[in-house]
């Protein structure tokens, strides 16, 4: 796993422009009310809070929100025996190549099939999602389906398919030297 993937790719929200205007919008909202009455002392509204709560208030969503999505990212790994999803800081999956019985690229709705974007699921099916409508449905043994949305979809599905063609993995533990 380590520097011996044979695909990556790191996908980031802060390379999507609309959350980020959503997410720099409220904290621009929060560090104006901050600013108002914490500095200057005129307080925000017909019944404002109190200086803790905006303080508080604008420490969640001025700054750390803001923070929050500039460092959350998605990073697909496929290494010679897996597949690797990492979402930080949610998610570490790693998916057996062996427990794989399909793969396809493909396009989907974000929204209609899995209710956005992030990490949705339900009813045996799986999504792992930062941005766009391309991915790759990998279904695996059991029949469950792992969606994971990439900009790369034809790259990954590619990758996928070329350590599992190799029968290396899939000999039962005890065969082979």
């Amino acid at each position: 796993m380590s520097g011996h993937y044979v695909f990556r790719e790191v996908q980031r929200w802060r390379d999507v422009w609309w959350v980020m205007v959503l997410v720099f919008g409220l904290s621009a909202l929060q560090w104006w009310i901050f600013f108002s009455q914490i500095v200057r002392g005129v307080p925000v509204g017909n019944k404002p809070g109190s200086d803790l709560l905006v303080v508080l208030i604008w420490l969640i969503f001025g700054v750390g929100f803001p923070v929050f999505f500039l460092w959350l990212h998605m990073v697909v790994e496929v290494v010679p025996e897996a597949v690797i999803v990492r979402y930080r800081p949610f998610v570490n999956r790693r998916i057996a190549i062996n427990q794989i019985t399909r793969v396809e690229p493909r396009v989907y709705r974000p929204l209609g099939e899995f209710g956005g974007w992030g990490i949705r699921g339900w009813n045996g099916r799986v999504a792992y999602n930062v941005s766009g409508e391309t991915g790759v449905e990998i279904t695996l043994r059991d029949g469950r389906l792992v969606l994971i949305g990439t900009q790369k979809a034809a790259e990954l599905a590619g990758a996928i398919y070329k350590v599992w063609s190799n029968p290396r993995n899939f000999q039962l533990r005890g065969e082979g030297s």
